[in-house]
């Protein structure tokens, strides 16, 4: 079943001049979770029911990486969508969705480099999910996914989110990403952003099952690229399948 961010990812490819090249884009993977075939993930793609959305604004190549773990996000969250970001061409859905009564947009984003005005650490009671079924509209969570030069731009030159809260996180632990290089332990990748989004919003099994989702899928990919087995009951899966195993009981 496609999401946001494959057919996002599909019309990328389609409108490409050529042939995307990047390290690890060989064919032989499967489309439906980009892993090579021995490494597919797609039997422990976890569903969770969630009131938050995801809003994914992607740098230019972002949704045809391999790594790219706002895919995980679409996996799981089912109101996710994707859109290509551009400085002078504005996608009328994004815009539609941005000023759709029922969500409450935030935009995630470091507090440092914003207005101090526009800066919320919590969310608002009548956007969290455990404030006795008050709320009027959902959180919808604005993630610039892309490099950090990248996000910067996207914050900086798209007006239109001028008008909406900026959502500033303070973890208090290190980023576990594995797939990509950061010069800084306080850069944290697309996917655990999100959970920490849920999180905040009154969803810990949604939070945790993507955190644990991430975990799989780093395993899986670290261990496609050194052509080494997985262990299937590594700490990684045991975790997931727990989670999964709670949301079942749950349900």
């Amino acid at each position: 079943m496609s999401h946001a961010v494959s057919r996002l990812r599909a019309a990328r490819l389609a409108a490409a001049s050529k042939p995307f090249n990047a390290r690890g884009s060989a064919p032989g993977r499967c489309e439906r979770c980009r892993l090579y075939g021995p490494y597919c993930i797609c039997g422990l793609r976890p569903r969770v029911a969630t009131r938050v959305g995801v809003c994914l604004l992607m740098g230019d190549i972002e949704a045809i990486k391999p790594s790219n773990t706002g895919w995980l996000i679409a996996d799981l969250v089912p109101d996710t969508w994707a859109f290509a970001w551009s400085r002078t061409v504005i996608d009328p859905a994004l815009i539609a969705l941005l000023n759709d009564p029922q969500w409450q947009p935030f935009v995630v984003f470091p507090g440092e480099f914003v207005e101090p005005s526009r800066v919320i650490t919590e969310l608002p009671p009548a956007a969290a999910a455990d404030n006795g079924g008050t709320a009027t509209r959902r959180p919808l969570f604005v993630l610039l996914d892309g490099t950090w030069s990248e996000a910067r731009k996207m914050f900086n030159k798209s007006r239109y989110l001028d008008a909406f809260p900026v959502l500033s996180l303070h973890p208090d632990r290190v980023s576990n990403y594995r797939l990509r290089r950061s010069a800084r332990d306080d850069h944290f990748c697309t996917a655990e952003v999100a959970a920490m989004c849920l999180q905040l919003a009154g969803e810990p099994l949604a939070a945790e099952t993507l955190d644990a989702y991430l975990g799989v899928f780093t395993e899986h990919y670290l261990k496609g690229k050194q052509n080494r087995p997985v262990d299937p009951a590594s700490d990684a899966h045991q975790r997931l399948a727990a989670l999964n195993a709670d949301r079942i009981a749950k349900a």
